[in-house]
């Protein structure tokens, strides 16, 4: 197993809508634990499996104290909002206030095949969003209101990164 090279905005993997998971095989094992590994540094909270090349439905998570991670998630529920600064690896030193749910629950499998569920509020709640965005080929600058976005793009293209 190893720690993944994070893909970066430009590159189109990021924006590509990813593929669910047929069948686990050795190979959708190596993955999780590909991603399991790369979420555990300090100050890394969710990682998709598209910021790592692989245009798969999976994420993982190591947020409040559990690692773990989610294959084939459905964001199935939010409620409330919150506002406050997100940044994302893909996107390395930009952070803006960005506009999430609160509460988030996301159904999925493990390995095994079987159901799981993870749910949060506050910054596990903006971690499932923003994971699922990703699967989706999203990244949350696209959530931000135009004036600030047009900003963060402006910055991201600046030779001064």
């Amino acid at each position: 197993m190893a720690i993944r090279d994070i893909r970066v905005v430009p590159d189109p993997i990021l924006r590509t809508v990813c593929d669910p998971v047929k069948t686990i095989t050795p190979a959708i094992e190596r993955l999780v634990q590909d991603l399991l590994e790369t979420v555990n540094d300090p100050g890394r909270a969710g990682l998709s499996a598209n910021q790592i090349g692989v245009p798969l439905r999976v994420f993982s998570f190591n947020i409040e104290d559990e690692l773990g991670y989610v294959i084939n998630p459905v964001l199935e529920e939010t409620t409330g909002e919150q506002f406050g600064a997100e940044g994302c690896l893909s996107l390395p030193g930009l952070w803006y206030d960005t506009r999430r749910a609160d509460y988030a629950r996301v159904r999925g499998i493990d390995l095994s095949g079987r159901e799981i569920v993870v749910e949060g509020d506050g910054i596990k709640g903006r971690m499932l969003q923003h994971e699922c965005d990703h699967l989706d080929g999203h990244v949350y600058i696209d959530r931000l209101e135009k004036d600030v976005r047009r900003k963060a793009l402006r910055e991201l293209r600046s030779p001064a990164r």
